[in-house]
């Protein structure tokens, strides 16, 4: 026994000592990098870019055709349509053309910036493209999804006020509506008071002005923060608002912006006018940029998961958007929505899985239920960045008692977050002071913080892409009939969490049947297997050789899961169908074409 203990002994040190030379002998990294590659990203990008600013209209474009000239088997992209103002918005399509064409696969949706303030939608939109485009062939679960899945991703909804946000001036929130002009103070003039940046500096901050009878003092831990003066103190200052002016003369300042309307509810579902819903429009579609989206919507049925980027908060958000329409999201989608929700939870710190109605407000004529409701689409649409990540701890203090954001503005900002309080002189309030938050700041994540943020959202959105349907055929059987008759089953199994049909969709018919059809075959009659133990079947009378299925079921309402993600609980999620056909076996093939399942066929 010492004998074999001594001879593995030794085959292992040569085994060692083997490696070792290799070791020393053997590239360990990229040629081209001096140095090695840290894992998880593209490290020698055939297009080279920075994920530490915002990208403005041009930049987006430019990185858009960039990446369709270095892959254009990966990534093609075309305009759905010109913006108000005229810009063409242009959806990449990222998939591998060479394994198919994209309408035949299962689909998933990406935009962001439907509120141009919200800038990370747009980064983290353009980051997926780049990081998918570039890791295929690299990375085998990216390589899997191209080759089985479809891309189509809208780096802006709302590209005329995303410009405008970016190049003029602006507050942390405004610049969130489109760009139609509207008379919002109802006076016959458009966009006649708009902010004023009295100092040229592009952020459009507070104004503040001391006066013996203010409420506001300086707030002693942080100099350019104003706290409320406590009930038994003497307050130093009043607050005037943003910067601004009275150029209309009405008494009134700031009050005609451009746009002021929302474009998150401009879509049909649940569509309320402006005195219900603030932020509607005339009539829901009014705006080009949403009905754009809507006739790509209706011209690629194969979409089945879709993901919208807003912010702020650290949210997974699932429909609906108002309490009336929670019977419109039945327990079974529920179940599915759980599966992705929960897990992103642990992918993202600091992130909560809510849904929208109940844990943030109420939204009449969103996106989200346009899509999640109207469509039929499983939806989330995520509130990017948090306070939490600033320090990895939520504070248990409201925003006016906790000082979170001027403590990261001191210790890892150094200053960069607030404009410091300057004096000026105001044609109609006199002696003022300016200060406060930049623009850039608060609502939209810091350059330092952003390509790590941008990564794990695309990792979430890998998740929900990965349990769009995997549809199988996972076996075709032949037995010989009397009379020169051929029975021929299929079986036939979504290996995902999402089923081909949402309960949703079910109910209500908004997505063609499945169709599973057997060619080149002579078929007489076909049938649902729908419990082959007691031999119950439900024939279809009618074009017998393509039986319509009602859906696909995935993992969650039945059968296991496995695979990278994990699946749902036990049960039988296949389907089973059955034709009666003229002649022997021969090469028959059976063809499962659905909408949000792709096309997969198999031959006997």
């Amino acid at each position: 026994m010492k004998k074999y203990i001594h001879l593995f002994a030794y085959a292992f040190i040569g085994t060692l000592a083997a490696l070792n030379v290799i070791a020393q002998t053997a590239p360990q990294n990229d040629p081209d990098l001096n140095g090695m590659r840290a894992i998880g990203s593209p490290a020698n990008p055939k297009v080279k870019w920075a994920w530490n600013y915002y990208m403005d209209y041009a930049g987006f474009n430019k990185l858009t055709q960039d990446l369709a000239k270095a892959y254009p088997d990966l990534v093609k992209y075309e305009s759905i349509g010109k913006s108000y103002q005229g810009r063409e918005m242009y959806v990449l399509t990222v998939t591998d053309f060479k394994s198919g064409k994209p309408e035949t696969k299962p689909a998933f949706w990406i935009d962001g910036n439907i509120h141009a303030n919200e800038l990370q939608g747009t980064q983290f939109a353009m980051y997926t493209a780049w990081y998918l485009a570039e890791s295929f062939g690299k990375v085998d679960f990216v390589t899997e999804m191209l080759k089985g899945r479809t891309f189509y991703i809208l780096p802006s909804l709302n590209p005329d006020a995303h410009e405008n946000f970016i190049y003029k001036s602006n507050t942390t929130s405004s610049s969130r509506s489109g760009m139609m002009p509207i008379d919002d103070d109802g006076d016959g003039l458009i966009d006649e008071d708009t902010y004023d940046d009295l100092d040229g500096d592009g952020n459009i901050v507070m104004m503040r002005r001391k006066s013996p009878t203010g409420r506001y003092k300086i707030d002693p831990d942080f100099p350019g923060r104003m706290i409320l003066a406590k009930p038994d103190e003497q307050g130093e200052y009043e607050m005037l608002g943003f910067e601004g002016i009275d150029n209309d003369g009405d008494g009134r300042v700031n009050e005609d912006n451009p746009g002021a309307y929302d474009p998150n509810r401009d879509w049909g579902w649940g569509w309320q006018p402006d005195y219900i819903q603030g932020g509607a429009l005339f009539y829901p579609g009014t705006l080009p940029e949403t009905q754009n989206v809507k006739k790509f919507f209706y011209s690629h049925p194969n979409i089945a998961g879709a993901q919208s980027y807003h912010n702020f908060g650290g949210m997974f958000l699932r429909p609906p958007g108002a309490e009336e329409d929670a019977m419109y999201v039945p327990q079974a989608d529920v179940a599915v929505y759980d599966v992705i929700g929960k897990v992103g939870e642990k992918m993202i710190p600091g992130y909560k899985y809510y849904v929208l109605w109940k844990d943030l407000y109420t939204v009449y004529g969103g996106e989200i239920d346009w899509i999640g409701l109207g469509r039929g689409v499983f939806m989330f649409s995520n509130e990017i960045n948090t306070s939490y990540r600033m320090f990895n701890k939520n504070s248990t203090e409201n925003r006016n008692q906790n000082s979170e954001f001027e403590e990261f503005d001191k210790f890892l900002l150094l200053g960069d977050g607030y404009v410091k309080w300057k004096s000026f002189k105001h044609p109609q309030y006199g002696d003022i002071e300016i200060g406060g938050t930049k623009r850039n700041y608060i609502r939209n994540t810091p350059g330092f913080m952003l390509e790590e943020e941008g990564h794990r959202n695309m990792a979430f959105t890998m998740l929900h892409a990965y349990h769009l349907p995997k549809i199988e055929i996972v076996e075709i059987k032949s037995k010989p009939l009397a009379g020169g008759l051929t029975e021929v089953t299929a079986v036939i199994h979504n290996q995902r969490a999402i089923p081909t049909h949402s309960a949703h969709d079910i109910k209500f018919k908004i997505e063609r049947p499945d169709y599973i059809t057997l060619k080149n075959a002579q078929v007489i009659a076909g049938m649902i297997v729908e419990n082959e133990d007691l031999g119950i079947t439900k024939e279809q009378k009618y074009t017998p050789q393509t039986i319509e299925v009602k859906n696909i079921p995935g993992t969650v309402s039945g059968g296991g899961g496995g695979g990278m993600f994990g699946g749902g609980a036990g049960g039988n999620n296949a389907v089973k169908v059955r034709w009666i056909v003229k002649g022997k076996a021969d090469k028959w093939t059976v063809e499962v074409n659905s909408r949000k399942g792709g096309i997969v066929t198999k031959t006997l």
